[in-house]
């Protein structure tokens, strides 16, 4: 590993270069230790338990069962075929290598597509029904609410995929965060297949070529947000078959948009008949005993990163999802919470002591890295990003460099920049130079994902961002013809937040389903407290589609800005620039590339004649938030040319080419420079 990398990058790393050395010797060990049991000696090949665990085919329809549950004295497999009674034909034998694994081989006909299942375990002292561990399809009874396993031969032979030769185009990711359920506006649960005909055809019209999907492994709660798994291995059947994901990630690809997961590796849920927390028994067959293997906040069970075993499930899960499904990548959930021993919870990070310190979970980080390793070895064009809000460096770094390997990490200081302003802040007195520095903190090594605002901000208790911009106004005062000034405000701020933040990204940029048109209110997924109501469980595309609204010009705007990188795939590669950030003014500017984005965040002034030194060419002015099409009041004023004046002008000492534009408060526009030939 080279010593200068991180030192050269960033200063404050050296004092932790033995840290950041020997724990990257100790990946290379736990993956060469792991490795080793395999006959190729990879560890790709090592995360291949879902081939050996669980239901599967083999010659003459026969069938072999197998379950890792190294205290159990006694299983058996219990449903439709047995009559839901224990019967000695469908007990399984302990294999008698000491290994913890039993089996069981089922004459062919013996269990059928279809079927439904479950196991139970006798134990010295106790007894309970489980779920196999690596079920690929469970399902939940209507009357009684409990989940079985289900025997799935896919029908028809199964999905006759079209990608084979997809591979992720290396570009700039675009991502549409989205959850299946209630992606209708019916108040129902919607499927794969609603999503694949409705919705996905906005998500590539709008410019979107990643699709970023929630609550895909099964979990028992609804109202969880996906994020309390107990079967990782199986799809929720909430919304339709395997097949039915198949075609929703198959047609995706034929449009050109990768298909990326919410991957909940950080913990599982306590229910001990559907999930892994007390598979055999014991709290410990793949999580952590006593306290340590509790979640005091989200009540879940934590996975114990140091175990061979539990590592075999983890990196498998992650294999199992990139070859069955063919999945691109993941966004792995709660990476903060797997860091540290206190979770992130109630520490403010400091201190670069808070990354390198005694704190941090070694296991959960070297499981972190080997997961990457897998991914990438079995996908080389595959995208991982990590959720981590302590900002510990090195996530998104190679692992050739001392890092952890993912692609990407989110910025997630970057929604609570936003959320601090429009909450607390009057827009007058927004900070431009502050806001210009929470934008731009990122860290320069690694690339991160930029978003106002992702499913997190809109929960129950919160509010979108149009939302809190917008007020009450979004129940009364919508209509094109209102004249309300609060709706006018809300939807000129909604569009500068956007475009600013895909301005200044680091590498990827994340809208969540229904905010690019700016849907109000929050979301609220049924349960007790409010009746079981699906009515915020949805997104209400009508309101995009009323030419009476404004939702569809917000829409337009954020289309319009979208297509900048649909035309230009690297343009998040190129550094941004802060040109301007005048605090009296409440004007913003940054360059990228050959474009040049400048907004004016004041609520009265207009910064007419403004000027800013550019490098030479010709510009052209290619967006204009006060365009009507994108529910503003220009560009009808003689006074707003399509190109923008330039000329030479003497700024101090020096002579420099300045730009001029008029700036009607609150508007962006959006500069192109041509390059002027050398000839």
């Amino acid at each position: 590993m080279p010593r200068e990398r991180y030192p050269t990058a960033d200063p404050l790393l050296k004092p932790f270069m033995p840290v950041i050395e020997r724990r990257a010797m100790r990946f290379r060990a736990l993956e060469r230790k792991l490795a080793s049991g395999t006959a190729s000696g990879r560890l790709e090949d090592f995360a291949s338990a879902h081939e050996y665990y669980g239901m599967h085919l083999i010659a003459g329809g026969r069938r072999v069962f197998r379950e890792h549950a190294p205290n159990a004295e006694r299983i058996w497999l219990v449903g439709d075929f047995s009559g839901w009674e224990r019967r000695a034909e469908f007990e399984l034998a302990r294999i008698p290598d000491g290994s913890g694994d039993w089996s069981l081989e089922l004459p062919a006909g013996a269990v059928r597509h279809g079927q439904f299942y479950h196991l139970e375990l006798a134990w010295r002292g106790g007894e309970g029904v489980r779920l196999p561990a690596y079920a690929r399809r469970c399902v939940q009874d209507g009357a009684t609410k409990l989940f079985a396993a289900q025997v799935w031969d896919a029908p028809g032979g199964g999905h006759a995929w079209r990608d084979a030769a997809w591979r992720v185009p290396r570009r700039d990711p675009v991502i549409y965060e989205a959850h299946v359920g209630m992606a209708r506006e019916e108040p129902v649960v919607g499927t794969w297949d609603d999503f694949r005909r409705d919705v996905l055809p906005r998500v590539a019209d709008d410019g979107f070529n990643t699709l970023q999907l929630m609550a895909v492994m099964e979990h028992p709660y609804y109202g969880s947000f996906g994020y309390q798994v107990s079967n990782f291995f199986a799809s929720s059947s909430r919304f339709g078959t395997p097949e039915g994901l198949k075609r929703l990630v198959d047609e995706a690809h034929g449009r050109g948009i990768a298909v990326i997961m919410d991957l909940v590796h950080s913990h599982a849920v306590l229910n001990e008949t559907e999930g892994v927390a007390r598979f055999d028994g014991t709290p410990y067959c793949y999580c952590h005993d006593g306290a340590r293997g509790r979640h005091r906040v989200w009540d879940s069970a934590l996975f114990d990163y140091g175990r061979d075993h539990t590592l075999h499930f983890l990196l498998s899960n992650c294999r199992f999802w990139l070859d069955e499904y063919h999945f691109d990548g993941f966004r792995f959930d709660g990476v903060t919470s797997m860091l540290y021993d206190h979770h992130g919870l109630g520490w403010d990070f400091g201190s670069y002591d808070d990354y390198f310190g005694s704190h941090v979970d070694e296991d959960a980080l070297a499981y972190l890295a080997l997961a990457n390793r897998v991914v990438h070895a079995v996908r080389p064009d595959a995208v991982t990003i990590a959720e981590d809000v302590s900002g510990m460096p090195g996530l998104a770094a190679p692992a050739s460099e001392g890092g952890v390997g993912f692609d990407y990490r989110m910025a997630m200081g970057v929604t609570e920049a936003w959320g601090r302003l429009v909450r607390k802040v009057r827009d007058e007195d927004w900070p431009m130079g502050w806001l210009a520095y929470q934008l731009g903190d990122k860290r320069p090594d690694e690339r991160t994902v930029s978003y106002a605002e992702c499913h997190d901000q809109a929960l129950v208790g919160g509010k979108t961002l149009f939302f809190e911009l917008a007020g009450t106004a979004v129940y009364d005062a919508m209509h094109r013809s209102s004249g309300s000034l609060a709706a006018e405000r809300a939807v000129a701020l909604d569009k500068l937040v956007r475009l600013a933040t895909f301005a200044t990204c680091g590498g990827g940029f994340l809208e969540f389903m229904g905010n690019e048109f700016g849907h109000p209110e929050w979301i609220d997924f049924p349960r007790e407290g409010n009746g079981w109501s699906y009515s915020h469980a949805r997104r209400q595309w009508s309101l995009r589609f009323d030419p009476a609204l404004r939702y569809g010009a917000i829409a337009a705007w954020e289309k319009a800005f979208l297509a900048l990188a649909k035309a230009r795939p690297h343009l998040f590669e190129s550094g941004v620039k802060v040109l301007v950030a005048d605090e009296s003014a409440k004007v913003l500017a940054v360059s990228r590339d050959d474009l040049f984005f400048v907004f004016n965040f004041h609520p009265t002034a207009p910064a007419a004649g403004w000027s800013m030194a550019v490098p030479p060419g010709r510009y052209s002015m290619v967006l204009d938030s006060d365009a009507p099409q994108f529910g503003g009041n220009g560009p009808a004023r003689p006074d707003r040319p399509a190109v923008a004046r330039t000329q030479s002008e003497r700024w101090g000492e020096s002579r420099v080419l300045a730009l001029h534009a008029d700036l009607p408060p609150r508007t962006a526009l959006v500069f192109e420079r041509v390059r002027v030939s050398a000839n």
